[in-house]
């Protein structure tokens, strides 16, 4: 096995660590992170053992890394869809709209659902892992709560308890599109939010 950079062609290959990162994405998102060996992820990335261990030090820095760029992904995707003239009702639902974008298929991988809270199943209370999926969870629910309150100034109880709400509106209906495999239930969720935005 080589990692020397070189593809068989003579051309350069991408970094080892992202080769790495890239394979430790598709295993851990398609069999689940307890599942997945290292050795299943350096065959994968075409990379000796050591040059993992170079690149991350424990298979748990590896899952940050993994979940890291899932989230970072997450929001570089939303920030694309705004646009300049949305105003603080579109852009919540440009949430949505992207949470509904993630159930394509990617690198010939179905949808599962999300891969933060899959990744925070399999971990026990208490792990380091799911504090981050937390974190993460509660940045898109901020980003809901930031938005409310530009739609509701001078109300920042209703504007703090819908972002609540749409955030587990949200949530659920990801999980739920996990278990079908679709878009139906977060198409539904976006229905039910602008109609709760409209509401307001």
């Amino acid at each position: 096995m080589s990692d020397s950079g070189h593809g068989p062609g003579g051309g350069r290959r991408r970094p080892a660590r992202e080769r790495i990162l890239a394979a430790a994405a598709r295993r851990f998102y398609s069999d689940g992170i307890t599942a997945t060996g290292i050795d299943t992820i350096t065959a994968e990335a075409g990379v000796a053992k050591m040059s993992l261990y170079n690149n991350f030090a424990s298979k748990a820095e590896l899952v940050r890394a993994y979940l890291e760029a899932r989230h970072t992904a997450w929001l570089a995707r939303y920030r694309a869809r705004l646009g300049p003239g949305q105003d603080p009702r579109d852009r919540i639902l440009t949430v949505f709209d992207t949470y509904i974008d993630s159930t394509a298929p990617v690198d010939d991988l179905d949808f599962r659902g999300c891969a933060l809270l899959n990744a925070a199943a399999e971990m026990p209370v208490g792990n380091e892992t799911r504090a981050l999926v937390g974190r993460q969870k509660a940045e898109v629910e901020r980003i809901m709560a930031d938005h409310l309150a530009e739609l509701l100034p001078g109300r920042p109880d209703t504007a703090r308890t819908t972002a609540e709400h749409l955030s587990y509106l949200l949530e659920g209906a990801m999980t739920r599109a996990g278990l079908e495999g679709d878009s139906r239930c977060l198409r539904q969720a976006r229905a039910l939010a602008a109609d709760l935005l409209d509401r307001l």
